[in-house]
């Protein structure tokens, strides 16, 4: 087997600094815990001389047991000019008390004389002292070298100079970066193995080299990989990859790329299958919503659609998946629409736990019903109870618990006031008469939906546990103008799973009514079942 390739976590530091990604302390620390049971070898926990927040984070992390994890604090090199002694900045990164330092310096002339206004020598010289003083105090010492592919371009043996003077200071790893995210993955390849050279002797290295990548060109995982193919043993990155601009190199399409594609290990045996989960949790924790399409743990990283591709998958699914779903902790997923064959509502239902055959006559059935509703509008890929009350009700084996008579919607404004009220009847079969109710509302759906939980609360009192938890409306057909068609599409959850409809209509408010009351309908389906 392939030696392993270690992983270092910036997502509380490099990953925080992205736009829209702000973690509280607590936040901080749930996803410092939970990226330590995943497995990562380092967790860098912030700068501890850029703000209270990161000095917290350190004097919490102190209490904790974080297994195999090495919490790491990130700092600069000493200021020009200063002792390294006497910089205050590099004597918090001791305060912080972690057993992992990381810090860097300049790798690029540029950035030496305009930046730093020093000279070259002098930052060379702040780099070593750097490293010196921080060995010397029992830390583990990582060298970011900023900028050091464009560095490297510019002056090559400069570039290399801060790689070998930390390197003989006593640094445990040196970590390339490609700070500004512009490289293409044959010059990072390139110059990953040029330093290695350099930093080698008689054939062997003398101090691990890392990898840090942006993504600015869309290239964060691919230059990261070029680079550990080139010989670097460390990949520093982010979850999701979260990050300044178009953000890091992300570490839930990298390390399944380690693991899967090149044979070097990463995690602990079996970790692997939890990095859907982990990717979900870090952007619930950051309150982004979870990318769909991302590699390996997007939602739709192995839905298929297609009929063919669909007719393929079922008979093995490495036709048309690079990988069993499952190794990620993700699984396939079967979408229904225009493009479907029979196969797809087969294999659709299967997933519902409805048994159906191709050549089943209903599954024709099925399929154009499917095809009809998404001829005028509809949209099945995000809506599966929708689709799943439409598959029952053409297999015979479900019956509406209760059906609309009339609803009425009144909106009145008021100087600086608006309300909402609705008005319903509906019947609930066996039940006796039609159930009126009304309700005002914030808006019209929402007047609706507290409309309809009164008028059913006494019959199916379990409805007070649905709540809405997400409302999206697409017009269709803009060239229409005010009658243009409308979809609506509604989340509802009951604390423990989450679910989705579809309603479309030329009046927004008949397709709002439309997703609610097949929200109600499958909950109520769900909550019937034995």
């Amino acid at each position: 087997m392939n030696s392993g390739v270690t992983i270092y976590d910036t997502t509380l530091r490099d990953g925080s600094q992205g736009e829209g990604v702000n973690f509280s302390l607590a936040d901080k620390l749930k996803i410092a815990e939970r990226l330590a049971q995943f497995g990562a070898h380092y967790i860098e926990g912030g700068w501890p001389g850029s703000n209270e927040k990161d000095l917290a984070f350190f004097r919490e992390a102190q209490r904790r047991d974080w297994g195999r994890a090495k919490i790491a604090a990130f700092g600069s090199t000493r200021k020009a000019g200063v002792t390294v002694s006497a910089d205050p900045q590099v004597r918090l990164l001791l305060d912080a008390e972690t057993p992992v330092v990381t810090f860097f310096g300049k790798a690029w002339l540029l950035h030496v004389e305009k930046v730093l206004r020093t000279t070259p020598d002098e930052n060379l010289r702040m780099i070593a002292d750097t490293v010196a003083f921080l060995k010397q105090r029992g830390r583990e010492v990582i060298f970011d070298a900023e900028h050091f592919f464009d560095g490297y371009q510019a002056a090559p043996d400069y570039a290399l100079k801060t790689l070998t003077v930390a390197r003989d200071a006593g640094a445990d790893a040196v970590v390339l970066c490609d700070t500004n995210g512009g490289m293409l993955p044959s010059a990072v390849g390139a110059i990953t193995a040029a330093a290695g050279a350099a930093l080698g002797v008689g054939g062997r290295r003398t101090v691990g080299v890392g990898i840090h990548s942006h993504n600015d060109c869309g290239l964060g995982v691919a230059n990261a990989v070029a680079a550990i193919e080139a010989g670097a043993t460390q990949v520093q990155g982010t979850i999701n990859g979260f990050g300044e601009r178009t953000g890091n190199c992300n570490l839930t399409s990298v390390i399944p790329i380690l693991e899967l594609k090149l044979n070097r290990p990463a995690l602990p045996a079996g970790h692997l299958r939890q990095l859907s989960e982990v990717s979900r949790f870090v952007d619930e924790i950051a309150n982004l919503r979870h990318d769909t399409r991302a590699p390996f743990v997007g939602l739709s990283a192995f839905a298929h659609k297609g009929g063919m591709h669909v007719n393929a998958v079922n008979k093995a699914g490495v036709t048309y998946e690079h990988i069993p779903p499952e190794l990620v902790g993700n699984r396939q997923r079967i979408l229904v629409g225009e493009l479907s064959g029979r196969a797809n509502v087969m294999l659709k239902a299967r997933e519902l736990g409805i048994e159906l055959t191709a050549q089943d006559p209903r599954a024709r059935q099925i399929l154009d019903r499917i095809k009809t509703l998404e001829n005028l509008g509809y949209e099945f890929e995000s809506a599966d109870a929708t689709f799943e009350l439409i598959v029952r009700q053409i297999l015979g084996n479900y019956a509406p618990f209760f059906s609309l008579d009339t609803f009425n919607i009144n909106y009145t404004r008021t100087s600086g006031t608006s309300s909402c009220a609705a008005e319903l009847t509906v019947t609930v079969p066996n039940r006796g008469e039609p159930i009126g109710q009304s309700a005002t509302g914030d808006g019209p759906v929402n007047a609706l939906d507290q409309a309809l939980r009164q008028a059913l609360t006494v019959n199916y009192p379990a409805i007070a546990n649905i709540t809405l938890i997400d409302y999206k409306v697409r017009i269709l057909n803009t060239a229409h103008g005010t009658a243009a068609r409308t979809r609506v599409l509604i989340t509802s959850s009951d604390g423990n799973n989450e679910w989705s409809t579809v309603g479309v209509s030329d009046n927004v408010i008949e397709a709002s009514w439309l997703a609610l009351a097949d929200s109600v309908e499958y909950y109520l389906l769900k909550q019937a079942a034995p």
